[in-house]
């Protein structure tokens, strides 16, 4: 076990873990954050996807030893009222059906528009890979993204 000080959301926040446990494990079950989904435990479904400065990581494979001095924003610290232009698209276009992946989803199209502000249909494709939706939501959450930037 080791102590690690992350800032999480724009607090501080201390753990005592092992350092090869994944950092979503350490939000789910050491923070009590559980809006980081788990979903396949080998980044190949983008619904543990945080933000690590800024940038789309999947949680479920980032060991909590890797993160070092990195901010660490989840869907929790996206924003406090859920109005983040990304979820207010969301809710416009009606994205959402199970909304398992939806956090993934979310935090994926956030940092593609920190980075690209106006993204192109092939910007949106190439961000949004690998975020699976069970639903078959893609369409919409395409044209969510397209309104969030805006």
């Amino acid at each position: 076990m080791a102590t690690y000080n992350l800032k999480i959301n724009g607090q501080e926040r201390e753990v005592d873990v092992a350092p090869d446990t994944p950092i979503l494990w350490v939000l789910r079950d050491h923070l009590n954050m559980p809006g980081t989904k788990y979903g396949c435990g080998i980044a190949q479904c983008g619904a543990c996807t945080i933000h690590l400065d800024g940038n789309a990581m999947r949680s479920c494979v980032l060991p909590v030893s890797a993160i070092g001095d990195k901010a660490i924003t989840t869907i929790e610290g996206l924003s406090e009222n859920g109005d983040h232009p990304v979820q207010k698209a969301w809710l416009e276009h009606d994205v959402a059906q199970c909304g398992y992946c939806q956090a993934g989803q979310i935090m994926s199209a956030s940092s593609l528009l920190n980075n690209t502000p106006n993204p192109t249909d092939a910007d949106i494709e190439a961000a949004m890979h690998g975020n699976i939706c069970r639903c078959g939501t893609y369409t919409r959450i395409k044209a969510a993204i397209k309104t969030a930037a805006k």
